[in-house]
């Protein structure tokens, strides 16, 4: 089949075909005399499962690892399990940044605007580190919370 029935039956379009060949998730087809691309129903199956592995989550470069495992004849199942429970890290880590987030932006509107008068400070800030430490081993002081790390003090 030609590229374009190819992207039909695949769900993409002829431009990410050609993307995947140049990066080397799609073996190069065969060439017509006319230098049409020929397709054999083995493509269709291929990227339907990079669809599907990116719709889980996974990178491009994570798919070609296992598809590289693949073609080397290599068990695929515990390697998939490992990016896929790092995946899974990430975005607990995610909800926990956006429950801490969603607690700081309920503190803020708690807060009175007038009574923010450290230019060094932003209360909302200030107070949302203030009640992570709230009965808090004295050790607890000794690092910021991962989340604050990346906070830089205003100018």
């Amino acid at each position: 089949m030609r590229i374009g029935e190819l992207a039909d039956q695949a769900g993409l379009t002829s431009k990410t075909i050609r993307y995947y060949e140049s990066i080397g998730l799609m073996s190069e087809p065969y060439r017509q005399g006319n230098g049409y691309r020929d397709y054999d129903d083995d493509a269709v199956d291929r990227l339907r499962f990079i669809r599907d592995s990116q719709a889980a989550g996974l990178t491009l470069a994570e798919v070609s690892e296992i598809v590289g495992m693949k073609a080397a004849g290599e068990s695929t199942c515990g390697h998939t399990r490992s990016l896929l429970a790092r995946h899974v890290a990430q975005i607990e880590r995610l909800l926990a940044t956006r429950a801490e987030l969603t607690a700081m932006a309920e503190r803020a509107d708690a807060l009175d605007p007038a009574s923010c008068t450290n230019p060094a400070r932003c209360q909302v800030i200030a107070a949302s580190a203030a009640a992570d430490h709230i009965g808090a081993h004295p050790a607890a002081h000794a690092a910021p919370h991962p989340a604050h790390r990346r906070l830089l003090p205003l100018a």
